[in-house]
Formats: C-alpha cells, sequence, structure tokens
C-alpha cells in the first residue's frame, strides 16, 4: 500500500513540481497523513472526496446466484438503490470491480443475501500470502467480536490467494436503509485496515 499511494504522490508532483494536489478518499487521505508521506521539496494538498464517489466507474455485474450467468451490467447509479434490492431479488448477486481494490489486494467483490438466514453476505477474492494467516484472523476476529459464523476464510491453493466471505449484517453501522454504494464503501474501508493491518505486521 506504501508503495501504492506513494507512486500516486510522485506522479502527481511530476505534473505539478511545486505543489502537489491530491483528490482522494478518506482511508488513503489518513494513510498519507499516518506514515507521513510527504516531500519536503513540495507542498502536499489533500482534497478529500465523497466515499460514494469511488465506486461512480466500477464495473458492475447482476447475476444469477445459481446458474451465474450475467443479467445485466449496470453503471455507477445502480448503486444508489437500498441494499434492501437483494431481498426483493433473491435470485441475483453483485459483482464489483474496481481500480481502487488493486491498493488492497483484493480481486472483485460480491454481495447477495443467503437464502436461508437472510443475511447480506460478502465474497471476494484476497490477495495475501499463506503466511499471513494468522494475522488476518485475528482482524476478523477482532472485526466481528469472535462472533461465530460471522466469515469464512480458505485459502485457495490453485489461485494463491484467500477466498473470504463474511455477513456484513455484523459490522458496526451496518444499516438495510444504506445504498448498496455505502455498503461497498464499508467493505472497502475494513478491507482496507486489514490490508494496513498485514502491512505493519509485515513491518515488524
Amino acid at each position: 500500500m506504501n508503495q501504492f499511494i506513494t507512486t500516486i504522490i510522485e506522479k502527481q508532483q511530476a505534473l505539478q513540481q511545486s505543489n502537489v494536489e491530491l483528490e482522494l478518499y478518506k482511508e488513503e487521505k489518513e494513510y498519507i497523513e499516518k506514515n507521513e508521506l510527504f516531500f519536503e521539496e513540495s507542498k502536499l494538498f489533500i482534497i478529500e472526496k465523497e466515499p460514494i464517489q469511488r465506486f461512480a466507474d466500477a464495473y458492475i455485474e447482476r447475476s444469477n446466484k445459481e446458474t451465474e450467468e450475467v443479467i445485466a451490467i449496470e453503471n455507477g447509479a445502480f448503486l444508489n438503490q437500498s441494499v434492501h434490492y437483494l431481498k426483493e431479488q433473491k435470485n441475483e448477486f453483485i459483482y464489483l470491480e474496481s481500480r481502487w481494490f488493486d491498493l488492497i489486494g483484493v480481486e472483485a467483490i460480491s454481495l447477495e443475501v443467503d437464502d436461508v438466514f437472510g443475511t447480506y453476505d460478502v465474497m471476494l477474492g484476497l490477495k495475501l500470502q499463506k503466511k499471513y494467516e494468522k494475522s488476518i484472523k485475528n482482524y476478523l476476529n477482532d472485526l466481528f467480536n469472535e462472533k461465530q459464523q460471522s466469515f469464512d476464510l480458505m485459502f485457495n491453493q490453485n489461485d494463491g490467494m484467500w477466498d473470504l466471505n463474511f455477513t456484513l449484517n455484523f459490522i458496526q453501522k451496518f444499516d438495510e436503509d444504506m445504498t448498496l454504494g455505502e455498503a461497498y464503501c464499508h467493505i472497502y474501508r475494513l478491507l482496507f485496515n486489514l490490508a494496513e493491518t498485514i502491512e505493519e505486521t509485515s513491518i515488524k
């Protein structure tokens, strides 16, 4: 993450020379301030963007849960709907790709409603090495207060990444009145914090 964000700053620095102005979101802004990613020869100004804008240009599919057949490709406006949409369309799941996922080591994030429990389930591939298993599990246990069946984590030897599923309902501040976009912002934030935790662990 450090290298990814430093590269963004350096690219803007090359363009703007003296003063570097960046439009970033809360997570990246806090990371820059916490890690003091500033350059002495230039002043860095960060404009914090609205969280919901993060996925305005995301690739979004609505697909059938049983067949995985794509029902429709949606634009960012689709995320303005309430998450309750998934309870009205229980046969569907939402698949979302974003350029921001490269920063947190995620391939894509899918969201659906569980047919039995009616909970909102998140599914994704996490690009972290197997050696970080303990750190990942510790983070998730703390996040979910060790609630049983709140997450499922398994290392996929074929893909070399973690298959992670978790229940969105157990996330702090989750509300069924929130939009799909807000739900994805909450998911992004917790995964950003996970990536930051793993980065700090690897440095120690």
